[in-house]
């Protein structure tokens, strides 16, 4: 056979072979990401259990370190960590349950109260000169009213599926709390030993990191909780402890959890009294320049270091994909996790860049850290 022949037909099976791993590779790629598709919502919560599981972390290792045994150190601060969830919910649930019955049984005397023109809607009504309004559409509203139903139906569906992605993801972060020695312990195996210090390094530097900002971001809620509570007590407001609770979750949104959270707040107050509204309103104003212009850039400058505009993207980015992923639940976490997720990204690029991993360096050069 002559050597063009076998040149040709020996170019011919590497194109054939190179052409099937081509094939190959782009089947076996898009089985992942069909997979990944259908099995997001579960890769949001694992997601979210790691970074609970990160949280946490820190406090398990101070109590390991004290002489504890991990899995005790796990129990004690689950144990601890659920006796402050379930007070917070009993708090928030059991006031808003008890004043809504409180609001049913009542709802007659305020329905006559508000047409006489008595009480804080009364008021407002006669003021207004809306009387003769809500007399004429007095049977709309009532049917308004009576197709509420359905959206509370809906809430409440929404409510028992975000319970229950709760619970697994507290499962889940317990379990990852409790083998996290061996999940780090068998990544490490699979590198060389200088290779496995720079992985040990660049984990503990990124865990560093999350944990900073989130334990920051929580003390900031913390105090716009604490703040809220103190303003309404003083101005009188009812539910105070149900609107500082909700202005504490709610914070813990960056960059816009202070808006969203003042708004019913200072709404509630109003409702109650002009001068609370006033004073409730003027409160949230000062705290949110305090907090935005002190407390959040120190906590991004100490913990993240990222700058403004990559924190700003980072929270679009991460709630925009979180939205595709989970819906508004996703949404939420986006936000929340985008900036510590951005940070730990950072850590990873800067760590790897430095150990010339990213661009080839002299090693002369390169970190001994």
């Amino acid at each position: 056979m002559p050597r063009e022949m076998k040149d040709s037909r020996s170019l011919e099976r590497v194109v054939v072979l190179i052409a099937l791993k081509v094939l190959g590779i782009t089947f076996a790629a898009g089985i992942l990401v069909f997979l990944a598709w259908r099995l997001r919502l579960i890769l949001l919560l694992v997601l979210i259990s790691l970074f609970i599981a990160a949280l946490l972390n820190p406090a398990v290792s101070l109590l390991t370190k004290r002489g504890i045994r991990r899995t005790a150190a796990v129990m004690i601060v689950y144990v601890l960590l659920l006796i402050v969830m379930f007070g917070l919910g009993y708090t928030f649930f059991n006031t808003v349950i008890t004043q809504a019955t409180h609001f049913a049984h009542e709802l007659p005397s305020l329905v006559r109260e508000t047409q006489n023109g008595q009480g804080t809607v009364g008021h407002l009504i006669a003021r207004f000169h809306l009387a003769s309004y809500f007399a004429s559409h007095s049977s709309a509203l009532a049917s308004y009213v009576a197709k509420l139903g359905k959206p509370a139906l809906a809430v409440g569906k929404t409510v028992l599926s975000g319970f229950t992605s709760v619970i697994t993801v507290m499962f889940l972060s317990f379990f990852v709390l409790l083998e996290a020695p061996r999940i780090v312990a068998g990544l490490l195996r699979l590198f060389r030993a200088d290779r496995a210090a720079d992985v040990r390094r660049i984990l503990y530097l990124m865990t560093k990191q999350v944990t900073g900002f989130m334990l920051g971001n929580f003390a900031t809620s913390v105090i716009a909780g604490i703040v809220s509570y103190v303003a309404l007590i003083a101005t009188g407001v009812p539910f105070a402890s149900v609107l500082a609770i909700w202005t504490a979750l709610v914070d813990f949104l960056p960059l816009v959890g202070g808006l969203l959270a003042g708004v019913p707040v200072v709404g509630v107050a109003f409702l109650h009294s002009v001068p609370a509204g006033v004073v409730t309103l003027i409160v949230f104003l000062i705290y949110q320049q305090i907090e935005n212009h002190i407390l959040n850039p120190l906590i991004i400058s100490k913990t993240l270091r990222l700058n403004p505009l990559w924190v700003l993207l980072s929270v679009i980015i991460g709630a925009e994909t979180g939205a595709i992923v989970g819906s508004t639940f996703g949404a939420i976490c986006g936000a929340i996790f985008a900036l510590p997720a951005a940070g730990a990204i950072q850590v990873l690029l800067r760590e790897l860049s430095s150990r010339g991993y990213l661009m080839r360096r002299d090693p002369s050069t390169l970190s001994d850290s």
